[in-house]
């Protein structure tokens, strides 16, 4: 979510509080538990985000051909970022990779929401998402790519290994055998590089987000559901990482071989 929110209500804060601490909780343990746990998990979310999403389809959509095409196009989005997220967290890798996309993502809500607070200024689609600011998406850019780099300087430090478990750790690799970019880059260029990154997820963010709004509104809805209470529904808050991780799905399957 990128840029400022209307204030809540005090009952409606309490709620959200309590819900947040248990969407906490429940992914918090799914991802330390791994293996089934963390695949029942991803398998869950991303059945109650595509039920959401045919829900919606099927309101905005007129004719069972594009309802159809819809549908279609929900379960390759929501199925490439499900796999991401599965491919990010397996017996083959540390938490590292999973985590790192994870703080990035959330680092663009936490960046874009205080920014757009604070410095407000011009909308981005008002007619689409009105509490959206182009400050919002600059705080979000600031907040992904200092993530991406603490978490960087982390690996290169030793502090977190990218390393297969049971391999030798003798270099830092990532999902291969060869060298990251940041094993070998100096402060400088691997700043630069978070920053590409850091702006590349903001901006993807921004798109998830902006898209699930779209929809929204196409099928007159303020939610996209109402199993999370205070929270709407899994897809009003997924969107922005659903779409991070179907783009960096898209990288890994067309990527020059």
């Amino acid at each position: 979510m990128v840029g400022a929110e209307p204030p809540k209500s005090r009952s409606d804060l309490g709620v959200r509080t309590v819900s947040g601490i248990v969407m906490v909780a429940v992914a918090g343990t799914a991802l330390l538990l791994g293996g089934a746990v963390w695949i029942a998990f991803v398998c869950a979310i991303s059945v109650g985000v595509l039920y959401e999403w045919i829900r919606m389809a099927r309101r905005a959509v007129p004719g069972p051909g594009g309802r159809a095409a819809w549908n279609f196009a929900g379960m390759l989005y929501v199925g490439i970022g499900a796999a991401m997220l599965l491919f990010l967290h397996n017996d083959a890798f540390t938490l590292a990779p999973v985590m790192t996309l994870l703080s990035a993502v959330i680092a663009v809500d936490v960046g874009a929401y205080f920014t757009g607070r604070t410095l407000r200024g011009p909308k981005i689609a008002p007619s689409i998402s009105p509490s959206k600011t182009w400050s919002g998406l600059l705080g979000g850019a600031i907040g992904a790519t200092l993530a991406l780099f603490t978490a960087a300087r982390l690996w290169q430090e030793g502090a977190i290994w990218l390393t297969p478990r049971g391999a030798a750790a003798d270099a830092v690799s990532c999902f291969g055998t060869e060298p990251c970019w940041y094993a070998t880059a100096g402060a400088v260029p691997l700043f630069a590089t978070c920053l590409m990154t850091g702006i590349l997820v903001a901006v993807c963010a921004q798109a998830g987000d902006f898209f699930e709004s779209w929809m929204k509104r196409r099928a007159g809805l303020k939610d996209s559901g109402n199993l999370i209470p205070g929270h709407g529904g899994f897809f009003d808050r997924a969107d922005g990482l659903l779409a991070v991780l179907f783009v960096l799905g898209l990288m890994i399957l067309f990527q020059p071989r």
